[in-house]
């Protein structure tokens, strides 16, 4: 069976820009959870947490999370939240490698502070964002294979990360 490539991180970490990427590269397909749960439910990510609440989100990011990483051969762009769920995570491990693309603090700070599809943030502080971004680390770091991105762009993220993935997928 042809393992999936599970990319985790922070939001805007960039992880559907490079998902397309490697898709374009690579036989996989891309599908991005979040854009998956949209469709589901008819409305946007942030319309989902306003109307219906964070919690019923994470039920739906579950089961739709869970769906799509059972079907061979695509790339998946996890929601920042994904991965923190032990289920979910538990998973990825049986039959998919999980890339987390990590970057420093500050650059993600910088990417996220004013973007307005990102609900989780709307009430933090930088300083908040900044102990989320440090407690889903410690969940990150559990992921298959670590990708420093500083300095790299989406190109050479996802020629990278393909590089380890055929090495992976044809020894395993």
């Amino acid at each position: 069976m042809k393992k999936n490539l599970v990319l985790i991180g922070m939001m805007g970490s960039g992880k559907s820009t490079v998902g397309k990427e490697i898709s374009k590269k690579s036989a996989l397909k891309f599908k991005d959870t979040d854009k998956l749960i949209e469709t589901h439910e008819k409305m946007k990510i942030r319309d989902i947490f306003d109307k219906k609440g964070e919690k019923f989100f994470r039920s739906i990011e579950e089961k739709i999370v869970l769906q799509t990483i059972k079907l061979p051969g695509q790339v998946i762009a996890l929601g920042g939240g994904s991965f923190i769920n032990g289920k979910i995570r538990s998973e990825i491990f049986k039959s998919n490698i999980s890339f987390w693309l990590n970057w420093k603090n500050d650059i993600i700070l910088n990417r996220i502070i004013n973007s307005k599809k990102r609900p989780k943030l709307d009430f933090l502080s930088d300083k908040d964002i900044l102990k989320l971004i440090n407690q889903r680390s410690k969940i990150y770091v559990k992921a298959d294979y670590k990708i420093n991105c500083d300095n790299l762009n989406k190109f050479q993220i996802a020629k990278k990360i393909l590089k380890i993935y055929e090495n992976k997928k044809n020894i395993s």
